[in-house]
């Protein structure tokens, strides 16, 4: 791997919520906001997905069984090193992960650091070590009939899921381990933001906040 020192600081954000919540709308709609380009390397928009541990060990069947709601499931130690890297002005290369077959690919994703770091995912805050390398926490509060209905929308027309799969999840692991471990991680947002990316009012304000903290 080629490690590229860039000279600048990094900003960090962190955006948090349940699955469904709109994370991954808000953090794209930060970036086009801020950089008016998807091209730009000015601002980053990282996924804890990605992070999801290598289960190469185990049969697909094995790996539809995996509580991916669950901090566990996420290989968070890597994800806090990336982050320290990169706020040091070190390129670092981030895994993909494949939601089809339930586990990584043999291709990485090169990062370089850009001025704002963009974090979306589900656990972030539930993480002392994410949590440290933050230097503004976002929640997106919105509830969860809303955050079912989004999610069963995207996995069905976006990643292949039956209708029964995704409730059938929902039920036995979505739903629990958001209240056993995203909603209490609330307590450590700097800003709770509802209605996520449909808050345009929210992403204003950030965009301004950002921007000045960009320089």
């Amino acid at each position: 791997m080629q490690v590229n020192k860039i000279p600048t600081a990094v900003f960090t954000v962190g955006i948090a919520g349940g699955s469904g919540s709109g994370k991954s709308r808000l953090a794209e709609l930060l970036r086009t906001r801020l950089i008016g380009s998807a091209d730009s390397p000015d601002v980053i928009v990282l996924s804890e997905d990605a992070y999801y541990r290598d289960r190469s060990d185990l049969s697909y069947e094995q790996r539809c069984e995996i509580n991916y709601d669950h901090p566990d499931s996420l290989e968070h130690e890597l994800l806090a090193q990336h982050l320290v890297d990169l706020k040091a002005g070190r390129a670092v290369e981030a895994p993909c992960y494949d939601y089809a077959t339930h586990n990584r690919t043999p291709q990485t994703d090169l990062i370089s650091p850009g001025r704002i770091l963009l974090l979306e995912g589900i656990l972030l805050l539930s993480e002392p070590a994410i949590r440290n390398e933050l230097d503004l926490k976002i929640f997106i509060d919105v509830p969860l009939d809303i955050c079912l209905s989004r999610r069963l929308r995207r996995d069905v027309l976006d990643r292949g899921r039956t209708v029964d799969s995704v409730l059938d999840q929902y039920q036995q692991t979505v739903r629990p381990m958001f209240f056993e471990f995203i909603e209490p991680s609330k307590a450590h947002a700097d800003l709770i933001v509802p209605g996520g990316g449909e808050n345009k009012v929210a992403a204003e304000v950030l965009e301004h906040f950002l921007i000045a903290r960009r320089g």
